[in-house]
């Protein structure tokens, strides 16, 4: 705990137990009760002091070392040996300080009543169980107030081990994301090696730049949108090499190529893989849209690409990316982002529609 909260509830707890003092004189004054200042002190001061001590040792031990331990039995008992028993000596001084004080300042103290003078006066235990109810009060008001405490301390602690617990697994998902990229990237330039080596290099020096990325800006949680933006815009022309003529690819970009809006690194990668995994054809005609925008604090990426049925052999649907991306978007994004992908009625085309909100 910083000094900054301990001088805080340090400060909130004198504050209250000095309107506490205060409030009832000021009651008194207002109701026509001119009682000396010097008075009020040293007749409720004792009392005053005993709120203070119950209060305290609730809040500072019968509550942590018993209650929070549930030990429940025990805290009562003490409690009631401690409220009996202050209740019961209170009520043998404040008998004999009245009287004192009586004696020796009976100008102040003539239009008090004597207790002893009264014509009827309940049994001792009656007075000390009335004596007793202010503690009890206090008693109740500690453990309520320790409990609050307790209880906001447990759900920081809850909440700081949540957020551990999901950049672990956002970690461990980029872990998986990495290989999982790369493998994709190597398997599209050992295609082309086979037809044309001086793609093939082309594709080398563009891997290289994106491996760069991948290494020194997907280190943080964040990265800025516009460094994310170059990394895709780098893949895609990556993609391009090895396309051939009867694919159509199409993007804009319609944001701010310098913005430094948070994103999370990553995020929009699996997307784009997958329209180029799923949007190519050999043979057919095929087509890839892809469009980023940001508009007052949202990020938008719409990705359509036309879908060709996949041979037996092709394992590239797995799936495995799409997943991760979920997960990211959970972990990163807990109710700020909207995502919807599908197939058109027909059949030929897929579309993946992501905004996140990033305010």
């Amino acid at each position: 705990m910083s000094k900054i909260q301990i001088d805080k509830k340090l400060i909130t707890h004198i504050v209250v137990w000095g309107i506490m003092l205060v409030f009832p004189y000021l009651m008194l004054l207002r109701g026509g009760i001119n009682m000396p200042l010097s008075s009020y002190f040293f007749y409720g001061g004792f009392w005053y002091g005993v709120w203070m001590l119950v209060f305290y040792i609730n809040y500072l031990w019968l509550v942590p070392k018993y209650l929070l331990k549930h030990r429940t039995t025990t805290y009562l008992l003490l409690n009631i040996i401690i409220i009996f028993g202050l209740s019961f000596s209170y009520h043998l001084w404040g008998e004999h300080m009245f009287r004192y004080y009586v004696e020796h300042f009976p100008g102040e103290a003539s239009d008090f009543p004597k207790p002893w003078e009264r014509g009827f006066r309940p049994p001792f235990y009656v007075e000390i169980i009335r004596d007793s109810f202010p503690l009890i009060i206090i008693t109740i008001i500690a453990t309520m107030v320790r409990m609050s405490e307790e209880w906001r301390k447990s759900e920081t602690s809850r909440k700081e081990a949540e957020k551990a617990l999901a950049e672990a697994e956002l970690q461990n998902l980029r872990s998986q994301l990495n290989p999982h990229f790369l493998l994709n990237t190597l398997n599209n330039i050992y295609a082309l090696i086979a037809f044309d080596t001086e793609k093939a290099q082309e594709s080398v020096q563009e891997l290289s730049k994106l491996l760069r990325h991948v290494l020194y800006e997907n280190k943080d949680q964040f990265t800025t949108l516009s460094k994310e933006i170059e990394f895709i815009q780098s893949y895609i022309e990556l993609m391009r090499i090895r396309l051939s003529n009867n694919v159509t690819v199409d993007t804009e970009f319609d944001l701010d190529p310098q913005s430094k809006t948070p994103i999370a690194p990553l995020i929009f990668i699996s997307l784009v893989e997958n329209a180029f995994k799923h949007g190519i054809s050999p043979t057919e005609s095929s087509f890839i849209k892809i469009r980023f925008s940001e508009v007052q604090g949202t990020v938008r990426c719409l990705i359509q690409n036309s879908n060709h049925r996949k041979v037996g052999y092709d394992k590239s649907g797995s799936g495995i990316g799409l997943e991760q991306v979920k997960k990211r978007l959970d972990l990163s994004y807990p109710g700020k982002y909207s995502w919807h992908y599908g197939l058109s009625n027909d059949g030929k085309e897929y579309s993946s529609s992501l905004e996140i909100s990033t305010i």
